[in-house]
């Protein structure tokens, strides 16, 4: 749509809540299913190298590296460094809390757009 405005962005109110940086953080590290399945080779407390993670996932050092990262600044995992390598694994506290943010976030309910302050009557 040439300079115009869709039907969907008029629909969206600029000022709406929308979630904090660290949940579209978190919600971007887990949009990938490259990272998806890269997550699944933490499971049962893994603690992996960017090297060990490419050789199990089939995929290249570079590109793991990358991924390993969004999933590090998502909350996903966490990172050690143990001489020249550096170790992952899942963030469990981590993730626990960004999930009950993000439930909290989808659970509210804003208020209408056009309608005025909600007033409790009290009896």
């Amino acid at each position: 749509m040439a300079g115009g405005i869709s039907k969907v962005e008029q629909q969206i109110d600029p000022g709406a809540d929308i979630p904090g940086h660290h949940l579209q953080v978190f919600l971007k590290a887990l949009a990938s299913s490259t990272r998806q399945q890269l997550l699944r080779h933490f499971a049962e407390g893994a603690e992996l190298t960017v090297g060990e993670v490419a050789e199990q996932a089939g995929i290249g050092r570079s590109t793991t590296s990358e991924h390993l990262a969004v999933l590090r600044r998502g909350g996903l995992l966490q990172s050690t460094r143990d001489g020249k390598l550096v170790r992952y694994r899942t963030d469990k506290e981590g993730i626990t809390h960004l999930l009950g943010e993000l439930q909290a976030y989808l659970l509210s309910s804003p208020e209408p757009r056009d309608a005025p302050p909600s007033r409790h009557l009290h009896p």
